[in-house]
Order: C-alpha cells, then structure tokens, then sequence
C-alpha cells in the first residue's frame, strides 16, 4: 500500500525506458511542468515522466509499476483545479499527450474514436469539416482524456450534458496491466455493471483511459448570442431560473458578477457595462433561435433584466463566449504576480440564488478579492478567490473559507462539486456529502481494482 512517497532507482528508470518507445525524462523542467495544475495545492515533483504511444505500452509500465509498488499519476493538459494531476507519493507521470490520434470519425453514427492525449480544440477543428462537434466544453483546452477522469462539464451542459453523459465506451489499463473495454458503440446500454460511468469521473484512481468513443452532434443551423445586466447577483440568478424552469432550449447560460466583467473587459478589450450579467447562447433554425431570444428577453425583464442584446453574427458570439471562457485568466491578470483558487460546487436549481448570496455573504468577510461565476442553467457555480503564492497562510485561510461555502452548499442539498472533481481538495467534504458508509463503498471498489493503491494515490478519499 502506497502511504509514503516513492523515489525511483536508477536501475527503475532504465527498466522504463524499455517498456516504451516515448521518453523518460528526469529533466527537471520536465518534472516541474508536471507537479503541478492550475490549482493553488503546493507543487510536488514526479520521480519522472513517462511518455507511452500505445495501449500495450501503458499496459507494459502499469505491470511493472504495480510489481514494484511504484505511483502512477496520469497526466493531460495539467488544466485540473483540485490537484488531481500532482503526483502527491512521487513514482512516475503517465504523460498520455503523445497518444493524440483521433482514430475513427463516424458521421452516421453521431461518434468519434479518440486516443486519450487528443485535445478539445483540435478535435472539434477537425469534426467541423464533417458538420459535426463535441459538446462538453470546460473552457480550458483540455486533453480528452483528462475530461473523461474527472467528469468535466462546462457551458453546454444545460443542453448536451456533461461526459457522463457523452462517453459511450472506452479502453482501459488497470492498475496490473489488464487491458478492458467498457461499454458499446450504441446509444443504449443495459448489459451488466455500467463500468464506464464508474471509470468516467474517477479521477485515475482506478484505471488508465487510452481510448475513448465519443458522441458527437451535427452543428446547429444557426446559433445566436445575448447578454443582458441586471442591478444584484440574486436578480440575474432568479431570472436564470426561471428561464430554465419555462423549456426554453438554451444552449448555454452564464452568470458573470461586476467583478468578472471588469476583468475581461480589460483582459479581452471588450466594452461591458461593469453590472452582473447573463451570457446567453442559443441554437437552432433562424426561426426558433429568435423565438427563443425573444421569450428570453420576455422573462428577464420581468426580474430587472436591461440592456438586452443579442446577435447572430458568428464573429461577435465567438468573441463573447471567448471573453467567458478567459475569465479565469482575466482575473489572475487582474492580480499580477498572485494565484488563484477556483471552488466550484452545485445546488437544486430553487436553491441557486440562495447559494450565491451565502457564498458571497461567506467571501466578503474575508480580505481576499473574490469574484462569483459559473453555469447557473444547471445550478453550478464558481468562487474566484485571489491569493499570494509567497503567502503560505493565506492559501490556508483560502481553503477554510472554501470549505466553509463547500459545507453550506451540502446543507442545502447540494454537491461539493459540481465539474472539477474531488481531487486532494475536498476529501473532508466527500465524506461529509456522501456520508461514511457511502465512502467506504468506494473504497472497497479502490482496494479491489487497485490493491497495491498505486494509481493517483491520495485522491478522492484517504
């Protein structure tokens, strides 16, 4: 049982170097890139980084490392916020980006086969020439790979859900070496233990993904864009509510405070009012895409919605949503020189304003700046929250606060996470979300796929 960090012999190093036809690298820029994510969780180094090309290859290092009770902590786009990716027991980083082979485009079946080191935006470039896209869209160009570990979402969940939902089967190592195919090419499943939607989200505790087949949609016709201000936080959240609560078929729905606006705008060049503001995006025929615009404006005004805007003009939504997606960046360039915690966590749809006005009542007795995003159509929000990385005990008042908003989010019936995952971040919170028993659940799950507690040890759960 992995329970303390593990440092590679030179003769281990050599043996892996064997088992793969990518490199093994020792270099230390090379083992800095990969100790860290775009969490604020202090960086920790690998032993090294191995590179596979192959199934066989992963196949090949996760038989060996399991014989010599060696951590295995896959690695994407490092794009992960709760630490998932930093190798907290040492051993190697399973760096799956060179595995970057779209395999298989199939418009007729609505699926795409991917390798796991294949990222977002170079996957829907080349679906587009097909008329087609993939759906799931955290905002980061992340690896494919890595969105399936962590059950990622994003802006489009409203509409085309999250990779639960969108992962049809895939290929995976286990922590010996077994190679396993999970579910079928077919939209549904009912034949046995639904083993992909227990690998999907699993953060690599319990399998290596090398393949993944994919469920893909034709672009719409038309898609438009909109935005409209509101005077409070809580206002632009009801009316997000209410929107969804009609059957309107939104595509997307953003909720940016004062404080995110400001900073894309200057981070974007971008010209908007400094009020809360909803994010729209719809998509459909001409037709229904203006009706849906229209009965949009219709509701918002009703909660103090103004400046309604919308446009069809595929270079304008592009750069709105573009402006959406740099939000985070926006505020880290807003602080130079300072890190970021970005918290995220889920509610009942009734419960949503509730839950933003607690957190931001919870932000603002502290003296860190804070901004409040996310995708309120599903109930999903984000807390920004700027810290000094030379400061060590502001990154510890930072995560009592976090966890102070985790633990009021639960008590209204909620999630602690919504999209970003578990990680090392919020394995308190798990328990306190699931309950004990539950946990032990999956620990035995753990314990039965990974005896030897090689794979991303010191996730999800302790």
């Amino acid at each position: 049982m992995i329970n303390k960090r593990v440092d590679l012999t030179p003769s281990q190093i050599e043996h892996l170097k064997t088992l793969v036809t990518g490199a093994v690298s020792t270099n230390e820029t090379i083992l800095d890139q990969h100790g860290r994510d775009e969490s604020a969780i202090p960086p920790v180094r690998p032993s090294a980084v191995v590179m596979p090309h192959s199934t066989e290859e992963v196949s090949s290092v996760l038989k060996y490392c399991n014989s010599e009770k060696i951590p295995v902590v896959a690695f994407g786009a490092g794009s992960s916020l709760e630490g998932h990716v930093l190798p907290l027991f040492g051993g190697i980083s399973l760096d799956l980006t060179e595995m970057n082979k779209i395999i298989e485009i199939r418009p007729d079946d609505l699926l795409v086969r991917v390798e796991p080191g294949v990222h977002r935006m170079a996957l829907n470039e080349k679906l587009a020439s097909n008329g087609l896209f993939f759906s799931v869209d955290p905002g980061a160009d992340a690896t494919l790979g890595g969105m399936a570990s962590t059950g990622a979402a994003g802006t489009t969940t409203v509409r085309y859900g999250s990779m639960r939902d969108n992962v049809l089967a895939m290929t995976a190592v286990m922590a010996d070496g077994t190679v396993i195919k999970t579910g079928r090419e077919t939209r549904k499943l009912s034949a046995g233990y639904d083993l992909t939607r227990l690998l999907v989200g699993s953060e690599g505790t319990l399998a290596v993904i090398t393949e993944l087949t994919l469920r893909v949609f034709g672009i719409p016709e038309k898609m438009a864009a909109a935005i409209v201000r509101f005077p409070t936080l809580s206002d632009g959240v009801t009316a997000a509510t209410a929107i969804v609560r009609s059957g309107i078929s939104i595509a997307r729905c953003e909720f940016l405070d004062a404080k995110c606006i400001k900073n894309v705008n200057a981070h974007d060049g971008l010209n908007l009012s400094e009020m809360p503001t909803l994010f729209f995006e719809f998509h459909g025929s001409p037709q229904g895409v203006a009706e849906d615009a229209q009965s949009v404006r219709d509701i918002v005004e009703e909660f103090g919605g103004s400046d309604f805007e919308w446009t069809v003009d595929e270079g304008a939504r592009r750069k709105l949503w573009q402006a959406r997606h740099n939000a985070y960046w926006a505020g880290i360039a807003a602080h130079p020189g300072k890190r970021a915690v970005s918290t995220d966590a889920a509610v009942p749809l009734s419960k949503l304003s509730d839950a933003v006005q607690t957190a931001e009542q919870i932000l603002s007795k502290h003296p860190y700046p804070f901004s409040i995003l996310g995708h309120v159509a599903d109930a999903n929000f984000h807390c920004f929250i700027v810290t000094d990385p030379a400061n060590p005990k502001e990154l510890e008042d930072v995560r009592d606060i976090t966890h102070e908003i985790t633990m009021k989010m639960i008590e209204m019936g909620g999630t602690c996470t919504g999209e970003h995952g578990i990680g090392s971040g919020k394995i308190e919170a798990l328990v306190e979300e699931t309950g004990a028993p539950a946990v032990s659940i999956m620990k035995l799950i753990k314990q039965t796929l990974d005896p030897n507690n090689i794979l991303n040890p010191g996730k999800v759960f302790n």
